[in-house]
């Protein structure tokens, strides 16, 4: 993006292929877009349709939410905060979909640079414009999210994630279920993660973060994870279809 910033360390980290089809970017976004996503984020955390706990069938995610373009839930889609203050969520950003575009484009060179022979290029990016959606997630200390996975677009476009604040584990699997085969990659702030093509619904999770561990400049306490998506639903639409439950 606008180069990242240096690492602190004696060997910069490189963009790495952690399955087929998934890709880690380390400090994809530098001081300034850091900046600017987390003011942003700060922004959409406000109501109507701010921040807000999300409860599922398995009990109450330590990890709070917001959505733009749509609003998720478990385990759909729709135009308004339906398990929150039920205000109209707010507008996806083009802005935030450029980059979107921009790093999707960026891990879709890096996975046909590591993968032999026919299997490269394991997704095209999706047109500039298409995506459409993003949840922002806030992490407390001792947050955590469970292996799941993103099944609720009805586009198979690839997936980006933005981390900023606290680094974490990442915890990326396979297609089949929550159980192992899985990697683990530590994701810092800045890092961008993408995930397309054969490993566009694979599970994923984060089991822990490292409170105290971001940049002091950015002035945040936790981690903020932003995730944007191409839905593939009507926008127009008043209420928006969702995918079957999990």
């Amino acid at each position: 993006m606008d180069g990242g910033f240096p690492d602190q360390e004696l060997f910069p980290r490189e963009p790495a292929l952690v399955a087929p089809g998934a890709v880690h970017l380390p400090a994809h976004l530098g001081t300034e877009r850091q900046a600017e996503l987390l003011a942003a984020c700060r922004r959409w955390a406000l109501p109507p349709a701010g921040l807000r706990t999300v409860r599922t069938r398995g009990g109450v995610m330590s990890v709070r939410q917001v959505g733009l373009g749509l609003h998720w839930y478990p385990y759909a889609y729709a135009r308004t905060a339906v398990d929150g203050d039920g205000a109209p969520v707010k507008p996806f950003p083009d802005w935030l979909g450029e980059w979107a575009h921009a790093t999707a484009a960026a891990a879709a060179r890096t996975a046909a640079e590591r993968t032999p022979g026919d299997a490269a290029g394991p997704w095209e990016p999706p047109a500039p414009g298409e995506y459409d959606v993003a949840l922002v997630n806030f992490y407390p200390e001792g947050a955590r999210m469970g292996m799941h996975r993103d099944q609720e677009e009805r586009s198979p476009a690839p997936v980006v994630s933005f981390s900023l604040g606290d680094s974490c584990v990442f915890r990326f699997g396979n297609t089949e279920g929550r159980g192992r085969p899985w990697r683990d990659t530590e994701l810092r702030s800045g890092d961008a993660f993408v995930f397309g093509g054969p490993a566009r619904l694979a599970y994923h999770a984060v089991p822990r973060t490292r409170p105290g561990s971001g940049p002091e400049r950015l002035g945040l306490h936790g981690r903020v994870n932003v995730t944007v998506r191409v839905s593939g639903l009507d926008l127009a639409s008043e209420h928006p279809p969702g995918a079957p439950a999990r």
